[in-house]
């Protein structure tokens, strides 16, 4: 059986790190891809994306920062290691400089099977010793590592491989590498939520991607909306459409096997810190097996929808009996994706409204989302009003034809909400690049952050705002504690701003702003509205952090794009 030796991961690793241009990075991943043998690839793909398997699973290491100095302290000192890590910021340079000072005698090199299946067992420890146990491994993965090997090891044990290597470049790779086309690798993506998985299939061959198909207990990418932005041209664009309240909860999918009931975020994260939601999910789907979609939202004593900030108290990890009591969830199903083993997402929405309908019970927790079947623009302004009055955002309104794409952004379903309307810019969800230090009564903290939005095409987070209104003395304290800090510029960061420190691109802000405008220092759609100049917000302001999101659901610039078209279509009329 062949054997891939870390070194030369670590060595491509090393030459994506230093290469900037995304088509560059994507043949030198492709270069690794090809070089590694079929048995290696899942382990390969999942640590060079910063897991150790798909995010589903929830599988973490858990190892702190100054559990891995400690060891490196024992290799040097801890005034050395304390020194270094002052100076570079990263625990992984700090580890390279102490393993490379090192005189080793005999060591065994290092390969990819061993690191990753060294890591699982790091991630399977718990109970009192395990932090123990746990520096025990890592001690013995260095102890053998070359100084390049521990730089990344450490990096990757800590969650801070730093790479820029998206999901999306992946694909890119393996459809260099195997033949197979794009379409169906990100096809393939969609439906399994696994990249490790995808590139085995990859390997395996067109037939084996083509073959794929969606199971209970594997989540499917969810299916995303356009813009529209008015009654009036929703009705021009799809004609009669079913228009649905659009919350202002949680959506989550559900999956139903028996009794066993897994619900998965947005981001196909699992969640666990709603068992009242699986109770009513477990009571009132009555099929035996089932994945289905709801907006999960948090409700008062009297069945009303409370905002999105109360149901973020139902995310913390302690005393989950008590915050169910406080703040009780409703389920609001909207979609069907399979039934009893039968794959129904193909079919047109209609359809899946139909089965919808007959596998959900309404009950006090339980009910489909409220629905308007109509190609009347002022019906559909009237629904509205009643979204909007029940605690809403608006509408989410859809092809009755249409079947459910995983992944995929189209016409088959439009946004419609309140801020279409009116001078104000939809919100969006945009990643955390960097901090500005605060003055005054702000010293000591961020006082602004820069914000960007994720370009698909050049794989990178672009600056779109600065923004410093809306935050609370709460977010002003909280926030920065979900930020890593870094030295420099992260690799996948471009921005015509520079904040006083770089943070990894991993927080979500949920923002408004009253206007999109052109600007000469933001690069977001740089030369494409006009030459010499990309887009920016006015006057933005912070709404919330979107827990349930990942940097890879953040806004993208071609949306900001088609923004800024619709709000210029709006002013001129």
């Amino acid at each position: 059986m062949q054997t891939m030796l870390y070194d030369k991961v670590v060595e491509k690793y090393s030459k994506i790190e230093n290469t900037a241009g995304r088509l560059k990075i994507i043949d030198i991943l492709a270069e690794l891809i090809a070089m590694t043998p079929p048995d290696d690839l899942k382990p390969l793909v999942y640590l060079t994306t910063g897991r150790l398997a798909p995010s589903y699973t929830g599988l973490e290491l858990g190892v702190a920062e100054k559990t891995v100095l400690k060891i490196l302290s024992s290799m040097s000192s801890a005034e050395t290691v304390a020194k270094m890590m002052k100076k570079h910021g990263d625990a992984g340079e700090v580890a390279e400089q102490v393993v490379g000072r090192r005189i080793t005698l005999v060591s065994e090199p290092l390969t990819l099977n061993r690191v990753y299946s060294t890591l699982l067992k790091i991630a399977g420890q718990t109970g009192a010793n395990s932090v123990k146990v746990k520096g025990g491994l890592i001690s013995g993965l260095l102890s053998d590592a070359t100084s390049d090997e521990a730089k990344y090891l450490v990096r990757s044990i800590l969650g801070e491989l730093r790479l820029g290597v998206a999901d999306y470049t992946v694909l890119e790779a393996l459809t260099k590498v195997y033949g197979s086309s794009r379409e169906s690798l990100e096809r393939a993506y969609n439906l399994t939520s696994d990249l490790g998985l995808v590139a085995e299939l990859a390997a395996a061959g067109p037939k084996a991607v083509d073959s794929v198909t969606i199971e209970v207990g594997r989540p499917i990418r969810p299916m995303l909306a356009e813009r529209l932005e008015s009654a009036d041209a929703v009705i021009g664009k799809i004609g009669e459409s079913a228009s649905e309240y659009k919350l202002d909860g949680e959506r989550v999918q559900i999956h139903k096997d028996g009794d066993v009931i897994k619900i998965f975020s947005r981001s196909l994260e699992r969640i666990e810190h709603y068992p009242d939601a699986e109770a009513l999910a477990r009571e009132n789907i009555k099929a035996a097996s089932a994945i289905v979609e709801a907006e999960c939202v948090a409700v008062d004593n009297d069945g009303k929808y409370l905002p999105f900030q109360e149901l973020m108290h139902r995310r913390r990890k302690y005393n989950i009996k008590e915050a169910a009591a406080k703040y009780p969830v409703t389920l609001n199903f909207f979609d069907v994706l399979l039934v009893n083993g039968a794959v129904v997402m193909t079919k047109p929405y209609f359809e899946r409204r139909e089965i919808l309908e007959y596998i959900i019970t309404a009950s006090r927790g339980t009910m489909l989302m409220p629905q308007l079947i109509t190609d009347d623009p002022a019906e559909v302004e009237g629904f509205m009003l009643k979204s909007l009055a029940a605690g809403g955002e608006g509408l989410m309104i859809k092809q009755l034809g249409a079947a459910y794409t995983p992944g995929a952004r189209g016409f088959g379903w439009i946004k419609l909400k309140r801020e279409y309307n009116t001078s104000q810019v939809d919100s969006m969800d945009l990643v955390v690049l960097g901090g500005f230090h605060g003055k005054g009564k702000r010293a000591g903290t961020f006082g602004a952050y820069l914000l960007g939005a994720i370009d698909l095409e050049k794989n990178q987070y672009i600056g779109v705002t600065k923004i410093g209104t809306g935050f609370t003395d709460q977010d002003l304290e909280e926030t920065p504690k979900l930020l890593h800090p870094v030295q420099s510029k992260p690799n996948d960061v471009e921005s015509g701003m520079t904040p006083d420190v770089w943070v990894e691109p991993t927080v979500v802000m949920e923002v408004v702003a009253s206007e999109i405008t052109l600007s000469p220092t933001y690069t977001a759609a740089f030369n494409i509205i006009r030459q010499n100049t990309g887009l920016a917000l006015r006057f933005p302001r912070f709404m919330r952090i979107r827990q349930d999101k990942t940097a890879q659901d953040a806004t993208t610039v071609n949306e900001i794009i088609e923004m800024y078209k619709l709000q210029t279509k709006k002013m001129s009329k």
